[in-house]
């Protein structure tokens, strides 16, 4: 939820400020780039080169270099940010902060910051609980600034009570959550389907096919960038997840694959069925390895329960169900022949007569048919952006 986004954190004259160490550090490790102003007294408890090399960049402290009078330009930082976060905030710069006072740099970008502003308070229980403190919290969130609630435990100076800061890893996770809430699918539970099934003609040999899975992952992991709770069902595969969210399912067989989906559909508001489910399963599977023998070898094979058809009868009103059709001949008759049949939202259609689409490759061109047979045709694209357009085809459909 943090990856590329820009964050000036704020660092105070607190003890807490020995804890923007790590702070700094899971924020770039999260993928953000930070920068780092600091009030005076913040540098008395933790020092600007600490700060300046976990972060990559200049710590910032006055509002100019007396070295050289170069300016700190704190409209810009302001303009700068995706983010501004002030931890630890101490009751001080709450109170400037709540009155707009602008004596040091990290007032200034404050009063110029257009982003969204959290501060996550630091300072003992007696200061916490006083009026005027309280007066200014609630000020500050007047505002629209966001407070990340401090913690309870032991404070420095030996009492116990609210006033600690927040841990950076809590401080994290609450930036990620409250970056997630503005995301076009925040919250929404969506079921995805990837990878081919393997189903047994004995315990060393399968029917399959060629699906790599590689298109369903990357549409999991495009909805979880886009804020979605994501629950990738998967046949065999190499395929991982660049998403550390989305909650993998891992099946072999068509049947296995039909127990998990019905196991997740009921909670979902959608569903996108990229997998390339086998249409046929062996009647028996041979409990030894078949030996080879001279002449044929004949299988019986019965139909596989049709997942995306039990999905389309058992959708309820609000929910989107998307299919996917790689055809190779009368593409379009084809596919809409299949939207229609299994009660589809849109279907995915892409044919194995274009070149750089189909099984394997990091390329995909598709068409999207929607239910009312408007179709939407996409040039040659990587995997990833055409699971872009997929995916935001649902959010719209999902939002209205």
């Amino acid at each position: 939820m943090l990856k590329d986004k820009n964050i000036v954190l704020g660092v105070c004259g607190s003890i807490a400020a020995y804890k923007s160490a790590t702070l700094v550090r899971l924020l770039v490790k999260a993928g953000a780039r930070v920068k780092v102003v600091m009030t005076t007294d913040a540098t008395h408890f933790i020092t600007p080169l600490t700060l300046s090399t976990l972060s990559k960049n200049p710590t910032l402290v006055d509002y100019f270099k007396a070295d050289t009078g170069e300016w700190n330009n704190h409209v810009e930082l302001g303009l700068w940010a995706d983010m501004m976060v002030i931890a630890p905030a101490t009751a001080n710069t709450l109170g400037k902060m709540a009155n707009g006072l602008c004596d040091n740099l990290l007032s200034a970008v404050y009063l110029s910051a257009k982003c969204p502003v959290y501060f996550a308070p630091a300072m003992d229980l007696d200061m916490w609980l006083h009026p005027a403190t309280r007066s200014n919290v609630a000020k500050l969130q007047s505002y629209g600034n966001v407070m990340i609630p401090p913690g309870n435990g032991e404070l420095a100076s030996g009492l116990h009570g609210e006033g600690r800061m927040a841990e950076p890893e809590e401080i994290v996770a609450f930036l990620e959550a409250e970056s997630k809430k503005k995301l076009a699918l925040a919250d929404r539970k969506i079921l995805v389907t990837a990878g081919p099934t393997y189903e047994a003609i004995d315990p060393v040999r399968f029917i399959g096919n060629h699906s790599s899975g590689k298109m369903g992952f990357a549409i999991a992991d495009e909805l979880a960038l886009m804020g979605a709770d994501v629950t990738l069902v998967t046949g065999p595969t190499a395929q991982v997840s660049r998403q550390k969210s989305v909650k993998r399912i891992d099946v072999t067989s068509a049947a296995q694959m039909l127990d998990a989906c019905l196991a997740v559909y009921p909670d979902v508001q959608a569903a996108i069925m990229s997998a390339a489910v086998a249409d046929y399963t062996p009647v028996e599977v041979a409990g030894q390895k078949i030996k080879k023998q001279d002449g044929g070898l004949n299988i019986e094979l019965k139909k596989t329960t049709d997942i995306l058809k039990t999905l389309g009868e058992q959708k309820r009103t609000g929910q989107v169900l998307v299919g996917f059709a790689l055809e190779t001949n009368d593409e379009e008759m084809n596919a809409i022949s299949k939207l229609q049949k299994k009660n589809l939202d849109f279907i995915v259609l892409n044919s194995l007569n274009d070149e750089g689409a189909g099984f394997k490759g990091d390329t995909n061109k598709i068409t999207i048919i929607d239910s009312a047979l408007n179709k939407t045709g996409f040039d040659l694209k990587s995997k990833e952006a055409v699971a872009r357009d997929i995916c935001n085809k649902v959010a719209q459909l999902i939002n209205g």
